[in-house]
Order: C-alpha cells, then structure tokens, then sequence
C-alpha cells in the first residue's frame, strides 16, 4: 500500500468574491483534488491555507483535509505562507498560481498560466510586468513541477525563462457550463440589445479590446439592415481607454458579470468575438462552446489548441478578418450550426475530473522527485 503524501495547498485565491480566471481555476481545482482525493485507494492528506475565513460550503467535505486560515496584512505568500511551510514540512507545496514563496523547504508545484506580459510588455503597467516577470522566474525556477494551462504557455516557458521540458507538464483546466439564468432578468439588469456579439472577460490591451470594437463598426457600416449589439462583459482593467469604444454605435459595456448570469449571457449571443492578443487559456472560448455559441478567436497563442476545427480563426491584428468572421457567423445559417455541433464536441475534452487527475499525477511524482 502506498504511503499517503501530505500535500499543502494554497488556496488564498478560492476566497475572493469576485473572480477572474485565476481565482475560478484555483477553486475549482481544489474542489476537484478534494473528490478526486477521495475515490483513491490511499487518501492523501490535504492542507488548505487561506487568507481569509473560506465559506462553509466552499469545498467538499473531507476527513482528509485540513483549513488553516492565517490572516497577515501584507506579503501573506512570502511571509505567513512560507513561515506554514517550513512548519508543517509537507511532502509538496502546490500553489495554482505563478508565485511560489521566495523561501521555504521541499518540494513545490505551481501553475503558470500564461505569460502576455513577456510576448505584449505594452499591455502591461511597468511595475505589474516586472513583477510578473520576477514572480514567475523565480517560481519556475524553484519549482519542482510546473503545470501550464496549455502548450503555448509550455513554449513560453522554454523560450522566455530557458525552462527544461521535463520539468513541464502540460495540464489543460476543465470548463463547466455556467449555472442557468433567466433571460429576461439578465437583460433588464445589464440593459442589454436583444441580439448582440458578445466579448467577455477583462477589458485591458492585450484583449484586444480596440480592434473587436473596430471590426463591430466595419460589420454594422456594411450591414446597416442588422441590428446588433457589441456587448463588452467584463470589469475594466490595467490601462483600459474609453476612447476604444467612443463614437462607435450600439456598444453596450455593462461591467462586472454575475455568476448567475454569466452563461445566459454566452447563450443568448449570436458569437463570442475573443480575437485576443495573448491567452495561456481562454475559459470563454470553451464556455461558449459548451453553450452551443459559435465561436471567433485569434489563430495564435493557445486559442487554436481549445478550438481546433470548431471556431473561426483569425488574424487578432487583423480588422478586416474580424469583421469578415461576424459576416460569416449572420450569414451563412449552415456554418453556423455546423460550428455548434463542432463546439460542443471540441469542449468536452475540457473537464475538471481529468485536470484534477492529472495535478495529483504531477504532485506525487513531485514529491518522489
């Protein structure tokens, strides 16, 4: 019988209220360890720690986790959670995020989700991006694994940080539909149009924010009997100009999107327009697929690994290519629904049961490095 590892966690990212793709990935990865924990023969030990008190219901209940909550104002990695490390000394440290404390004992996984800030430096403040830059160096480095959400951000690391590729492992997160909302509800709250192009997710550069809203103007300009929305979901972010959207009509920027209300929104547009110009892993793009929504994505970074076949490719510095896929998604019904069948298949390889599977792989072949 195998000998149960004690596996220490951070999960100080599954408490914020108001996620984004880190915070989403860290919860739902750890909910997943959690059961996944379960159904094997030999139970590891988990050690959650957080930051702030965790919800009652936020994970699973299991005999074979522990919560420790240490409050600390500032530096919480590289301070209370590095001092919990060196006092617990688990078997390995698994941190679902690009920063590993600067000191501690043993062995560590982490995740390394993308890394924009390299390929577009101008998309990103100067002290986020040298930070970024210093945090996920030094985590690479020290880390005994690195899970990347997907092969794109494999290369990254190879390229940028001369990472070794036996010491990457390429473990794509898992996707679920969102919960079902009421329509009605969602557009009297958000003051929606009744038929829209949808983009969601952070609105900073590297979303390519300006050019999506260019190609919308091109495609009404030459469709001036449609009537569509551009909808712009999602809360504002680093160096977010509202020059990209003035002047321009029927462009709708409702902000932050309820969990309750976020795969109604994917399901009632006409297409997700993600053209982006960098994604280590593009959570809408597989959302909508699963929400039978047609999807247009940038043909570089990992967006063709998520949609293969199942989407529209295009060049994101490309206006014309933008505006020439929303002509083909409302006009031609036949590669529409062709596009949602594909969809639908291409998503289901997107589970968090295989993500989890495959992280506990990672952590124990960590641990025995």
């Amino acid at each position: 019988m195998n000998k149960p590892l004690h596996i220490a966690i951070d999960a100080s990212r599954a408490t914020i209220e108001r996620v984004t793709g880190t915070e989403y990935y860290a919860r739902k990865l750890i909910e997943h360890l959690i059961l996944h924990n379960e159904m094997l023969d030999t139970p590891h030990n988990l050690s959650l720690f957080f930051r702030d008190e965790p919800a009652q219901d936020l994970f699973p209940s299991s005999d074979h986790v522990q919560y420790h909550v240490i409050p600390f104002p500032r530096m919480w990695t590289h301070v209370r959670f590095a001092a919990s490390i060196w006092l617990q000394q688990p078997d390995v440290t698994f941190v679902p995020a690009h920063t590993l404390p600067l000191n501690f004992l043993g062995k560590a996984v982490v995740t390394v989700h993308d890394l924009g800030y390299k390929v577009f430096p101008q998309a990103h403040p100067e002290s986020q991006r040298n930070y970024l830059d210093w945090s996920t160096k030094h985590s690479a480095n020290r880390a005994t694994r690195i899970l990347a959400d997907s092969q794109a951000t494999a290369d990254d690391l190879q390229h940028f940080y001369n990472i070794s590729q036996d010491k990457i492992r390429v473990v794509y997160p898992g996707v679920e539909r969102p919960p079902d909302g009421e329509i009605l509800n969602l557009f009297n709250k958000y003051n929606l149009p009744s038929r829209y192009f949808l983009f969601i997710g952070t609105l900073q550069p590297r979303k390519n924010i300006e050019r999506i809203v260019q190609a919308f103007d091109m495609w009404q300009n030459a469709n001036p009997k449609h009537s569509y929305g551009l909808v712009l979901a999602g809360k504002k972010g680093w160096l977010y100009d509202e020059a990209w959207v003035k002047g321009v009509k029927n462009v709708h920027v409702p902000g932050y999107i309820d969990d309750e209300d976020k795969g109604i929104l994917i399901q009632q547009a006409v297409a997700l327009v993600f053209p982006t110009l960098y994604e280590g892993f593009g959570f809408p793009v597989v959302e909508s697929m699963l929400w039978q929504t047609p999807v247009i994505a940038s043909k570089t970074s990992s967006l063709p690994e998520l949609v293969g076949d199942a989407g529209i490719l295009v060049n994101p510095e490309e206006v014309n290519e933008i505006a020439a896929a929303m002509d083909m998604i409302t006009q031609h019904n036949l590669l529409r629904r062709k596009l949602i069948v594909k969809g639908m298949l291409q998503a289901q390889q997107f589970t968090w049961e295989r993500a989890a599977e495959q992280t506990m792989q990672v952590l124990i072949e960590a641990a025995h490095a």
